[in-house]
């Protein structure tokens, strides 16, 4: 915690601002306005400026390290992103004016509708859903719409990997689904016999992430969604891990119905602190009818005088509106203009270099510690952050130690198949100076498990407070950090 709150750093009489003397006649507030009992701090304009700043310094950031996140690709976010999304025509508009005095704004989503088509292979989209597991539920969503429109009501379960991400099952089941998890085989794939299994007339679809949360890519891909499709289910793709894929393959051509994929990740929007996100999803032909909409598209043609226009349309069997107005608009403009700058060609080079970064560090790290699944691997990793003979220091000791130096610790205790999961993803945006920097402390966490495993427990010893209990601090949130102190008063 900071050494002082504002509060405790008022002093009566200090302010920040003071308004210019009346040009007109002043008039008292009501009483009913005034609230003696609000103990409002009074400080100068320095003061607040120091205090929020020295609490900034406090936060990581991908703009102050190395933020190796597995499963969630906090790369660099571009600076021109944050330069397109404040222009005035993209963030001074409000989304119930005329569709003829937005249509820049709409060009914009229709623009990003079309990219996210040709990147992924899908016919139709929707930029609605505000975060990946929005888009998750809107995937649930259509595909209850899609066997109920069919009478194929039977139709109860979906199939779930047990290394999936943990709002699979959550959004599935509010879906209205039955979950049932499929076990992962030796090589980190998704079993094939167990699926052969379960593939029934009560399945209604397959819910799958490629490359998985292992960070592999799923060998038998095609022959487990044709072995869903024969059974008369759907794929749902989760998107999440879309970074390693970018310009290389296109999940529709895998066999895929149904994606959504997270702007917030894949395309460098800032996502940390709970938000903002952006999960848009991408259909096969025959669920565009039930998308959420509305979604734009043409309304009428371009003309010899006239360009297109633009407007905003809600497809027949539309499972409904899933967020107020259109998605949030400015992480689609930061989306886009990531895309436009980097290109085809660029998309590309950005998967084919995070799928170097991670093999780079990955073989680097699997000699000191567990590597499960011994294979190359995509964008990211997993190692067991526990070693045999050291069995006082776990995966979050491990974590702990990296914040003393200086480094964000990867994603821990997930995937949950693998024993004190780490969880590491470098993303493309880091140089191999970064990442060899990042391996050599590594190896020297791993030197002192053995010989001072106590610096591991006790970690971390430099960062601004000590170690949390973490569980009681989610169940019992301390939502006001600060009371008056009566002496003070």
């Amino acid at each position: 915690m900071p050494e002082s709150t504002i509060y405790e750093i008022s002093s009566p009489g200090r302010m920040g601002f003071k308004f210019p003397n009346l040009d007109v006649d002043s008039t008292e507030l009501p009483e009913s306005f005034l609230r003696d009992d609000l103990p409002l701090p009074e400080l100068s304009e320095l003061d607040v400026v120091r205090h929020f700043t020295n609490l900034s310094r406090l936060n990581y950031s991908i703009d102050s390290g190395f933020y190796p996140l597995g499963s969630c690709t906090m790369k660099y976010n571009p600076r021109i992103n944050e330069v397109t999304s404040r222009l005035s025509g993209f963030c001074n508009t409000h989304p119930l004016q005329p569709i003829e005095t937005v249509q820049g704004n709409l060009l914009l989503m229709y623009l990003l509708q079309e990219w996210l088509m040709e990147i992924t292979g899908f016919d139709a989209a929707t930029l609605q859903p505000a975060a990946g597991a929005h888009g998750e539920l809107v995937g649930g969503l259509i595909i209850y719409a899609y066997h109920k429109l069919n009478k194929d009501i039977k139709r109860t379960k979906i199939l779930i990997p047990d290394s999936a991400h943990g709002t699979n099952p959550a959004t599935s089941n509010m879906s209205g689904f039955e979950i049932v998890s499929i076990p992962t085989d030796s090589r980190g794939n998704l079993d094939l016999d167990a699926l052969k299994g379960l593939c029934d007339e009560t399945v209604a679809g397959l819910m799958l992430t490629n490359p998985n949360t292992l960070g592999l890519f799923e060998e038998q891909v095609v022959q487990v969604n044709k072995i869903v499709h024969d059974a008369g289910g759907l794929v749902y793709g989760d998107g999440a891990n879309l970074n390693a894929l970018l310009g290389i393959v296109k999940p529709h051509d895998l066999g895929f119905d149904i994606m959504h994929i997270n702007l917030h990740k894949t395309f460098s929007t800032p996502h940390g602190g709970g938000g903002p996100g952006s999960g848009p999803v991408v259909v096969a032909d025959f669920l565009k009818d039930f998308l959420p909409g509305p979604i734009v598209e043409i309304i009428e043609e371009a003309n010899d005088e006239l360009p297109p226009l633009y407007g905003l349309v809600t497809p027949k069997h539309s499972i409904g509106r899933m967020k107020a107005f259109h998605g949030h608009f400015g992480i689609i403009v930061r989306a886009l203009t990531y895309m436009m700058i980097q290109g085809k060609d660029g998309l590309r080079s950005v998967s084919e270099h995070a799928v170097l970064n991670a093999n780079y560090l990955m073989a680097r790290l699997k000699d000191t510690y567990t590597l499960p699944y011994d294979r190359i691997c995509m964008h990211e990793f997993v190692l067991e952050g526990v070693w045999e003979d050291i069995p006082d220091v776990h995966a979050l000791d491990i974590a702990k130690r990296l914040i003393d130096y200086g480094f964000h610790p990867p994603t821990n205790y997930f995937p949950l198949n693998v024993h004190e999961a780490l969880m590491i993803e470098p993303t493309e945006t880091e140089n191999k100076d970064t990442l060899d920097r990042f391996t050599e402390v590594m190896l020297k966490i791993a030197g002192e498990a053995k010989v001072t495993p106590e610096l591991l427990r006790e970690a971390p010893h430099h960062a601004p407070v000590k170690r949390l209990d973490e569980v009681k601090a989610a169940r019992e949130l301390v939502l006001c950090c600060w009371t008056p102190n009566p002496e003070n008063e």
